[in-house]
């Protein structure tokens, strides 16, 4: 069975928090296995309502007066006794019940049940819920397998994740058999990705075929969500998710308007880009012009790369065996832009936020450079290479010679094994996994009113 890291989150959340939990992300992450699998490790009755598959659930919430009356309509429903304290209700899709933002609070505050959400990131649906006061809900977004968790997936086994973790913490060599096997291991992600039903056929069946078939059926439930979740601008939000794979492959990555429509202008399509974003389907990071904290800042929201949510659909959507010529290690295969591709939704999955500590940089005078972060209160280039000219990169020798940016550091993550030049580490690809943005702990200050009371 595979093993998630929100199942974790999810089971430490029910089992000692009283507010209801809304569990998001993109379709095919797993969130509805992962909180079935964990209610009902921990308690003895678990209901579900899916709004989808019993629209009728929908009108239990409308014109609900008080939580009695909404429990009343809820144990009629279900046809099972709600046992107090013992009982864990599952609403999912819940973005197809507006009503349930008004109800979740009644039901909270009654307090005899606790109450898990589950929706899928598809534009504005979701929004009214999230407006919930936080003292009735939290929220957790999932996302597609990380590293870590294919690794496990596949039987790496923890004496050797623990060497692994080691070498990045202590910036020293991984040993050489182990570094050969993990950049295998690593092209198999590359391929199958993280959507726990790919992964779960791979782990199956072992058959590269069956994998292809399982993603694409995944990118047409996706391209069915655009049709029906935004009718309005469905050809446009289509035709710039067909456009990911080619637009990563070109140069510098930068996705150019003008492969829509010649006379093409951002403000006319921002929309769909952030409805791709909001669908958790795509990941765009924008382009900062300096170096300077905050980047948000310096953020130009109409230059940026796109990103596919997992690397194996990306693979998928390339087409053309690329999965047995990345596993031969084809060398007139582009591997630039499906590790780029790795590293940002590695990132994105660990904390690093699109819209605050996520961007890349590029500028005439300097050059590009592919990822740019915010962590530990610095600014920390991040340069991806796949192939032999790893250690060449003018851009990153630019700005790390400028004196106004002072950048004390950078990180470059490459099929080489772990070394230090200067002020610039290197890394094998795969160690990306162990990289995490820094979580913000607790602080308390009180202020001194000596001399300031009436």
């Amino acid at each position: 069975m595979i093993q998630r890291k929100a199942d974790e989150r999810i089971r430490e959340f029910l089992l000692h928090d009283k507010r209801a939990l809304l569990v998001t992300g993109a379709r095919q992450v797993g969130k509805t296995f992962s909180i079935r699998k964990v209610g009902k490790e921990c308690f003895e009755n678990f209901i579900e309502i899916n709004f989808v598959e019993q629209p009728d659930a929908i009108e239990l919430f409308n014109n609900g007066k008080n939580a009695k009356d909404l429990l009343m309509r809820l144990s009629a429903f279900v046809r099972k006794p709600l046992v107090p304290g013992k009982t864990l209700v599952f609403f999912d899709e819940v973005q197809k019940c507006k009503e349930i933002v008004t109800a979740i609070k009644f039901l909270v505050d009654e307090g005899s049940y606790r109450y898990v959400m589950s929706g899928s990131l598809l534009g504005v649906e979701l929004e009214d819920l999230r407006s919930v006061p936080v003292g009735y809900m939290d929220e957790i977004e999932m996302y597609p397998l990380d590293i870590m968790e294919f690794l496990a997936a596949i039987g790496i086994g923890e004496e050797v994740i623990g060497h692994l973790r080691e070498c990045f913490e202590e910036r020293r060599p991984v040993d050489e058999f182990i570094h050969q096997r993990m950049l295998e291991a690593i092209r198999l992600y590359l391929i199958v990705g993280g959507m726990p039903a790919v992964v779960q056929k791979y782990l199956d069946t072992n058959n590269l075929r069956d994998v292809y078939r399982e993603q694409r059926g995944i990118i047409r439930t996706y391209k069915k969500d655009i049709t029906q979740y935004n009718k309005e601008h469905k050809l446009e939000i289509e035709e710039i998710y067909d456009l990911i794979p080619s637009e990563l492959n070109a140069k510098n990555k930068r996705f150019i308007l003008k492969k829509l429509n010649e006379k093409a202008r951002f403000s006319r399509y921002e929309d769909s880009f952030l409805w791709l974003k909001g669908a958790g389907v795509a990941i765009p990071t924008y382009n900062v012009e300096e170096l300077q904290l905050p980047l948000l800042l310096n953020k130009q929201r109409n230059l940026f790369k796109l990103f596919a949510n997992d690397v194996g659909l990306l693979a998928a959507m390339y087409g053309g065996n690329i999965q047995t010529r990345l596993l031969g290690k084809d060398p007139n295969i582009n591997f630039g832009a499906i590790f780029e591709n790795l590293v940002t939704q590695e990132l994105y999955a660990h904390g690093f936020s699109v819209e605050h500590s996520l961007f890349y940089f590029n500028s005439k005078k300097q050059g590009e450079l592919d990822i740019v972060v915010e962590y530990d209160n610095q600014v920390l280039p991040i340069e991806v290479k796949s192939g032999k000219d790893y250690d060449r990169h003018n851009a990153l020798a630019n700005v790390m010679g400028n004196e106004d940016y002072a950048i004390p550091q950078a990180y470059v993550f490459c099929q080489e094994n772990v070394f230090t030049k200067q002020n610039i580490i290197y890394f094998p690809i795969y160690l990306i996994a162990f990289f995490e943005q820094i979580k913000v702990e607790d602080a308390t200050f009180k202020f001194d009113l000596t001399g300031l009371r009436g």
